[in-house]
């Protein structure tokens, strides 16, 4: 029960003697900022089918060219937030991007970070910090803040990738900026390849510390391969799941936001303990039913979902004969930093 004063109990003439002097009485709105055992969210559980947005991405790339929108993107946004706030949740930004044969997206950097989860086509490629990352799907593409990136098409289909940013925290922040560049030269040596067995690292020493961000790619190859051999290796294992990280630090693969890829045994269902940070769904292969508290969503290939935190999640692979494979975003590595993060029961 709330028990404290209400703003209306107050004297007009003190609010506006308050107000001049630009101050606000907290007792009236304190249960508001700090409600009683669980957070007060605006992120609401919401599906996003790609079947419906493809069709309008598409038809973007007619009515807008590349040089008129630099990114031609469709923000996935939460209502809880208001559309025209673009969020997906309350430091996740997500948004469809398109980029059509022969189209070259211009360089420039951020202050927010960003990856990119290729969800369909061949042919494009991302540079990043002068490393060009080929495009395919599934795969992971890292542009951290203040590194120079662009993306270019030399296919012939469009091609089309899942945008996360950490953008409305360092939009909240007031830190939030970008900068325009020019074409970049594109560098010897990729991540992914100087990387590409667990447990193993270039040498000599010295050389680590060079690069924040020494691995900018993560192929989808080798992250499904990595998933189907652990639950080979793991039969008792129940949430068959792999963490992109920093393969010379072993953190998280960025800094805000965490990133995942999670695989459900043939008929698999598992159940998600309650976390306090919400957490975004991107069907890379299969189908899988979503339980969001009272809301249900089944996603098809490419769709893409969002559960606000401190939420129990259930995840059903649709097939009893194949494999479910998504990707997973959340604002885990955030809330660590923060000392807020937590698991209920």
């Amino acid at each position: 029960m709330n028990d404290l004063g209400r703003l209306e109990d107050l004297p007009a003439e003190y609010l506006a003697e308050l107000r001049a002097l630009n101050l606000v009485p907290l007792w009236p709105s304190l249960r508001a900022v700090l409600p009683p055992g669980v957070p007060m969210r605006n992120t609401r559980a919401t599906h996003w089918a790609y079947d419906t947005l493809k069709p309008l991405l598409l038809k973007a790339g007619k009515l807008t060219p590349i040089e008129k929108a630099e990114r031609r993107v469709l923000v996935l946004a939460n209502p809880g937030h208001g559309l025209e706030k673009m969020q997906a949740s309350a430091a996740m930004y997500l948004g469809m991007q398109l980029l059509m044969p022969g189209e070259w997206a211009p360089s420039h950097r951020h202050t927010p970070n960003a990856v990119r989860m290729v969800v369909e086509g061949e042919g494009a490629w991302t540079t990043v910090d002068g490393e060009k990352c080929p495009m395919r799907r599934g795969d992971l593409i890292l542009t951290p803040t203040g590194l120079w990136h662009e993306h270019g098409h030399d296919g012939t289909e469009p091609v089309i990738w899942l945008d996360v940013l950490d953008l409305p925290l360092v939009y909240y922040m007031e830190a939030s900026y970008h900068i325009n560049g020019v074409r970049q030269s594109v560098k010897s040596g990729r991540g992914d390849r100087a990387y590409v067995r667990g447990g193993i690292v270039p040498t000599p020493v010295f050389e680590r510390s060079s690069r924040t961000y020494p691995m900018l790619r993560y192929p989808w190859a080798d992250a499904r391969a990595a998933l189907e051999s652990l639950a080979t290796d793991r039969p008792d294992l129940e949430q068959v799941q792999v963490t992109y990280v920093n393969p010379e630090t072993g953190d998280d693969a960025e800094n805000i936001l965490g990133f995942y890829a999670l695989m459900l045994r043939p008929g698999q269902s598992v159940a998600l303990p309650a976390r306090s940070p919400a957490m975004v769904f991107h069907q890379i292969e299969g189908r899988t039913q979503v339980h969001i508290e009272s809301q249900a969503f089944t996603l098809a290939e490419a769709d893409t979902c969002c559960a606000p935190g401190y939420t129990k999640v259930t995840l059903g692979n649709c097939s009893e004969s194949a494999p479910a494979f998504l990707f997973v975003a959340d604002e885990t590595p955030l809330h660590r930093k923060l000392g807020v993060f937590e698991t209920r029961e």
